[in-house]
């Protein structure tokens, strides 16, 4: 039997103590991003889990969505990635 070896750490640990694993990301085939599924690929990110590049291939997603999701959580966090708030932290 042959065990794929996942490249990069299998779990992190985050600043305020909680453990982030392979395990806690949202499946390849998400095809509706929630904000928590969003945060959690923006978190595995920055935290050195997985690199942009394999991020945005594992899950289809395009550089500029991918920096999008980054610049609304680090702007108004968690509740910046919801899409029904969108309107409200665009600037006109």
């Amino acid at each position: 039997m042959y065990i794929r070896r996942q490249k990069g750490p299998v779990y992190v640990a985050l600043p305020d103590g909680t453990i982030l694993s392979r395990s806690d990301l949202p499946s390849v085939k998400t095809m509706r991003w929630v904000a928590r599924r969003k945060a959690t690929v923006v978190t595995a990110v920055a935290a050195g889990m997985l690199r942009r590049e394999e991020a945005l291939e594992m899950y289809d997603i395009s550089g500029e969505e991918f920096d999008s999701w980054v610049k609304a959580m680090t702007s108004h966090g968690h509740g910046g990635l919801k899409v029904t708030k969108l309107q409200n932290y665009r600037q006109p």
